[in-house]
């Protein structure tokens, strides 16, 4: 077998742009059942990551805390239902926030710990390399989950009526 040898010239012409920072004041969190952890810029705070417990009067510290060091923009990640409480508190409070999808940061070797993904996701959302999922008006918000909850409870009405039609029929009372 003839082995050759392939070179690619190089081309000339514009080099790579460097990355800008398009959200200076970006933070990370990565939303947890138990707690949540959070990553502000490290120039912010002596502590720039934390972890805040997914109570109350946590989550109020924790936008608390990122006012008090100039976020104004926060990406998080979450695969279940525990962003809901956390998105709903920073977007009242004036926060843009961004849900941003688990696949589009997950692919990224070396991050195995909630701080470095919480760095991480608060480095990508700097740089604005991070795009937020949809997320409807709260009118339609409240319409869906009522939506929801009325097709469980028709679901579960008709596995109710059964045991009682089999009672019946048991009895011979028809």
């Amino acid at each position: 077998m003839v082995q050759r040898n392939h070179r690619t010239p190089l081309k000339s012409g514009p080099s790579r742009a460097a990355l800008t920072i398009t959200h200076p004041n970006a933070a990370g969190i990565d939303i947890g059942s138990a707690s949540h952890f959070v990553a502000v810029p490290p120039d912010r705070d002596d502590e720039p990551v934390r972890e805040f417990p997914s109570f109350t009067v946590d989550l109020h510290a924790l936008a608390d805390w990122l006012k008090a060091c100039r976020v104004d923009t926060v990406a998080m990640e979450s695969t279940g239902v525990y962003w809901i409480p956390v998105f709903e508190l920073l977007e009242s409070r004036g926060f843009t926030v961004l849900l941003v999808n688990a696949r589009h940061v997950k692919n990224v070797s070396g991050r195995k710990s909630d701080v470095l993904d919480c760095q991480w996701r608060q480095q990508l959302m700097t740089y604005g390399l991070l795009r937020g999922a949809f997320r409807p008006a709260d009118a339609v918000c409240a319409l869906r989950s009522l939506w929801r909850q009325r097709g469980m409870l028709l679901k579960s009405q008709g596995r109710q009526v059964q045991p009682m039609q089999k009672a019946l029929t048991q009895m011979n009372v028809q």
